[in-house]
């Protein structure tokens, strides 16, 4: 199913463990350019900018191409108004294919023909179907885990999960207020299941090709799960929804449930990632415990905002300054010391051994003078001299 050549994928993975231990100063430059050379890899921009004006270039080459089919086919009026968008999102699929075949993978162009036909599957649907969200984004879904599972496209499986989100938020809308009501239960549901079916396939995962979006999607996951349930989106979007209003000495149903939610969720994802070392759930906890006080203050500030500022400034310093003193001697699992895959001269040279040995480099080894020096000493002798 993935149109690129397998070796050049496992080159790939190669060239990039190759700059990261570069970025972390395992390896040298000349090492870096040395892996490179030898595995031919994918035409791609790591530069986010350049890969940004790639995008726009691509893009402006996309619509010359559908501008120039239209001036052919605008003759037709009503008629090719309808079909238009799906030959345009023919155009991005045979355009991805192109650049898929010359080895471009997340360069930019391809960026550009890759979700140029994702959003034109969704605007023909959308045209064929008088605007129905719920068909719309069932197709644009499907599109983007095609582009992903084809292409490792990760921005497309973005698209896939916003897609499939979209798809059960319009599915229960279509219930009335019965489904706006038990929405945020239902999301909480879907989005658990979702996750742990994520985790399933990365476990099982021969290859890393398709672990990025994988781990994309299980990190989506965790953010809608605390989002589903969060007081402050289940009561704003009750108000807006619902065209309920929250008087003063009321409160939205089942409030105690998602207050309770929105404080234990993210201490439930703080303890999992220093449990299992997962940076990212760790990150995210750290949003999830910040906007639970926002949400919590948007309703009810207690204090004024200088003075909490001020409270919660002098909290984070103690759990820092503390934190900081009891790990900052350990040397494994929790600890304060440098990640080594950036700071690293311990283990430089032995990196560098491995390295060498295994693309069959041969640097040249300086040692250092010894401190103890020998005299003279001549065909067998042991460094002593003829005088006394």
């Amino acid at each position: 199913m993935i149109v690129y050549d397998k070796k050049m994928l496992d080159n790939q993975i190669l060239v990039d463990e190759a700059d990261t231990l570069y970025k972390g100063g395992f390896i040298s430059k000349d090492q870096k350019k040395f892996v490179k050379k030898e595995l031919p890899a994918f035409r791609s921009q790591d530069n986010i900018l350049v890969r940004i004006g790639f995008l726009l270039l691509g893009s402006m080459l996309y619509s010359s191409i559908c501008g120039a089919i239209s001036i052919i086919g605008v003759s037709a009026e009503n008629a090719y108004f309808q079909i238009c968008c799906y030959i345009f999102a023919a155009v991005g699929f045979a355009g991805s294919e192109i650049l898929a075949k010359q080895n471009f993978h997340n360069h930019g162009l391809d960026d550009a023909f890759i979700l140029g036909a994702i959003l034109n599957v969704g605007f023909a649907i959308g045209i064929t179907t008088d605007g129905y969200q719920s068909v719309i984004a069932l197709f644009m879904a499907v599109t983007a885990i095609f582009m992903y599972i084809r292409y490792l496209h990760l921005l497309s499986m973005l698209v896939f999960c916003l897609a499939v989100t979209v798809f059960l938020f319009f599915q229960m809308f279509e219930f009335g207020d019965i489904g706006r009501v038990i929405l945020p239960f239902i999301a909480m549901i879907f989005v658990a299941v979702f996750y742990f079916v994520t985790q399933k396939l990365i476990s099982k995962l021969n290859k890393n090709y398709y672990y990025s979006g994988l781990l994309l999607a299980n990190s989506f996951c965790l953010v809608l799960f605390y989002i589903s349930c969060n007081y402050m989106i289940v009561r704003e979007l009750s108000e807006e929804l619902l065209g309920t209003e929250v008087k003063p000495g009321t409160d939205i149903p089942f409030a105690f449930f998602f207050y309770a939610f929105t404080f234990v969720v993210p201490i439930v994802y703080l303890i999992q990632s220093l449990r299992t070392k997962d940076r990212i759930m760790l990150w995210i906890s750290f949003l999830a415990i910040g906007f639970s006080i926002y949400t919590i203050r948007f309703y009810y500030a207690v204090l004024p905002i200088e003075v909490a500022l001020t409270l919660g400034g002098l909290v984070l310093f103690a759990i820092a300054y503390f934190s900081i003193k009891k790990l900052k001697e350990k040397e494994s699992g929790l600890t304060f010391k440098p990640d080594r895959i950036n700071h690293s001269d311990s283990i430089l040279n032995a990196e560098a051994l491995v390295v060498a040995s295994t693309f069959g480099m041969k640097p040249e080894v300086k040692s250092q003078d010894s401190p103890m020096e020998f005299g003279g000493g001549g065909f067998s002798g042991g460094g002593s001299g003829e005088s006394f």
